[in-house]
């Protein structure tokens, strides 16, 4: 995948071993997931993950799955998981995904999962804790199992599963990237989500953490996804798909997982090499304020 971006005529520099020095003479903290080739007045910038080695969890559908897909287009060695092997498998760029069982809400299997993708594919590069999700419940009536099942998948397991992910990425010279899938529910929720909101909420101050204690070896971000167009969603939106909610999102389109999964690249390039406790919010800049919608029907 390659952009084109216009940019001052400064010149970029190659250090040794072809890595790229930074017009000032600086090292890239995470040499190789990113070229960057000057050619007059712009620079192509190519999502280079050749060699690099990505986990996805929850990446045998939705959102997860189009990550996947987006990494093996880039060129990257690519494991998913999921409790059961689904039919099909993410493939892109002549390669498919391989594919480990595991519940990652038990910490043992979480680490057995990254043991996994160590084995298969000798390091560890780029981890996107993709795994999550909720039904809708009435926080007067849900009950203690299901607000704990809730947090044990969308705050806790990503802990769980960074953590040996970090034991890895720290040993090798290039260090490596963390990115959690957060939701604006964690930071505006809806009624009918306060457990799972709750825990989106403490997944990005968990990001945060972890990014100052890991950092500068292991890049840890966050992405805060907004209302998001996917075959399994489609029918909570109305019955028509949710074309309707559009007129409440200032870019006037829900998102689609491709643009989650265009955040991760970015995030886990070179191009996002200094930032680390970050948070993109990939939502198409929220929702309109009710009583302005209001006021002016």
């Amino acid at each position: 995948m390659t952009v084109m971006v216009a940019v001052a005529a400064r010149p970029v520099s190659r250090g040794p071993a072809g890595r790229y020095l930074s017009p000032i003479g600086g090292r890239a903290a995470v040499p190789s997931l990113g070229r960057i080739e000057r050619r007059e007045d712009t620079v192509d910038v190519t999502m280079d993950f050749g060699g690099r080695a990505v986990l996805v969890t929850g990446g045998t559908k939705g959102i997860g799955f189009v990550i996947a897909e987006a990494f093996l287009a880039a060129g990257a060695e690519v494991v998913v998981c999921g409790r059961n092997e689904p039919e099909t498998l993410p493939a892109a760029g002549g390669r498919t995904a391989r594919f480990a069982a595991a519940d990652i809400r038990d910490p043992g299997e979480a680490a057995r999962l990254v043991e996994q993708a160590v084995d298969h594919l000798g390091r560890l590069d780029v981890l996107v804790n993709n795994a999550g999700g909720s039904p809708n419940s009435d926080a007067a009536t849900v009950s203690p199992r299901f607000v704990e099942r809730i947090v044990d998948l969308n705050l806790l397991a990503p802990f769980y599963v960074a953590q040996p992910a970090n034991l890895a990425m720290r040993e090798q010279e290039t260090g490596g990237s963390i990115i959690n899938i957060g939701s604006v529910s964690g930071v505006d929720p809806q009624p009918g989500t306060a457990a799972y909101s709750a825990a989106k909420a403490g997944l990005l101050v968990l990001t945060r953490a972890l990014a100052l204690e890991w950092s500068p070896k292991v890049r840890v971000n966050h992405i805060t996804t907004g209302l998001i167009r996917t075959e399994a969603a489609a029918s909570m939106y109305g019955e028509d798909g949710g074309a309707a909610l559009s007129e409440v999102i200032p870019m006037r389109r829900m998102a689609v997982p491709r643009d989650v999964a265009n955040a991760c690249l970015f995030l886990a390039s070179d191009l996002a090499s200094y930032l680390t406790g970050a948070d993109i919010p990939v939502h198409g800049g929220g929702e309109v304020p009710a009583r302005y919608l209001v006021t002016r029907g």
